[in-house]
């Protein structure tokens, strides 16, 4: 019988259907390795975007807005190796576990996701296998290969989130969410807070590491290396210059 994955993988090359997984700076030299699941808001054409318009694709729900662009920067900044996502949190989200309910939404925010009704399961395989796995299996191998050379990693997730969640404010600027990573997380959240005046970051705002994360205790924690997730405000680095500024600060406070 014809393996159904194979049937309905697409053709990776194809414009529409970009890799899973961007690799930035794969050549760095710092110790921190950076990753962006939510990088991108990008949907192939056949999902008629899951039945949302653009202006619903634009959202938070689709992506973490201005997360990709200081990533970017910050890689340039620091010398360090970015993981890219490719394709939008919609589809299958990087930082769930499989199987989750979050994985493949229903609803996100308040938002029905029409398209991840009823999906066969022929479907969900192939987002994992297109999608998901891709992913994390380049950054396994990255870690896998800098432990061979007997190089330590660091691991910082880069995300953003929406002011205001459910009609109520979010007041802090930024966030750095940890595990086991505490005494990090701490210094992190100091240096950041002397980096501008004013600025307002907490521990573990505005969520928490919990059983809904994939990327910090999988290639953090279980690997025992250090690993920090930053999420920053993000009308604070939706354009060019706020992302490069935010970029700025996070490279003062990592190299701290």
């Amino acid at each position: 019988m014809p393996n159904s994955r194979m049937q309905h993988e697409p053709a990776l090359d194809h414009a529409d259907w970009p890799p899973a997984l961007e690799i930035v700076n794969q050549a760095g030299h710092s110790p921190i390795v950076l990753i962006c699941e939510h990088a991108s808001n990008h949907m192939p054409a056949e999902y008629g975007g899951l039945g949302l318009g653009p202006v619903d694709l634009g959202r938070h729900i689709a992506w973490d807005v201005g997360a990709a662009e200081v990533t970017r920067y910050l890689a340039r900044l620091l010398d360090a190796p970015a993981f890219l996502a490719g394709y939008s949190r919609l589809l299958i989200d990087l930082n769930r576990p499989l199987g989750a309910p979050s994985s493949i939404p229903l609803v996100s925010e308040a938002t029905p996701i029409p398209g991840n009704h009823d999906l066969a399961p022929a479907e969900r395989e192939r987002r994992e296998a297109v999608m998901f796995q891709p992913f994390h299996r380049g950054v396994a191998h990255f870690l896998d290969a800098r432990q061979a050379r007997g190089e330590g990693s660091v691991i910082v997730a880069i995300h953003s989130y929406t002011p205001i969640f459910h009609g109520k404010q979010r007041p802090w600027h930024a966030g750095v969410l940890f595990a086991q990573a505490a005494s990090m997380g701490q210094k992190v959240i100091e240096a950041l807070r002397s980096a501008a005046p004013g600025l307002l970051v907490e521990a573990n705002v505005p969520y928490v590491i919990d059983g809904n994360d994939y990327a910090i205790p999988v290639h953090g924690d279980q690997r025992g290396h250090p690993a920090i997730l930053i999420e920053i405000r993000n009308d604070l680095i939706a354009t060019p210059d706020g992302a490069e500024r935010w970029a700025g600060y996070l490279a003062g406070a990592l190299s701290a």
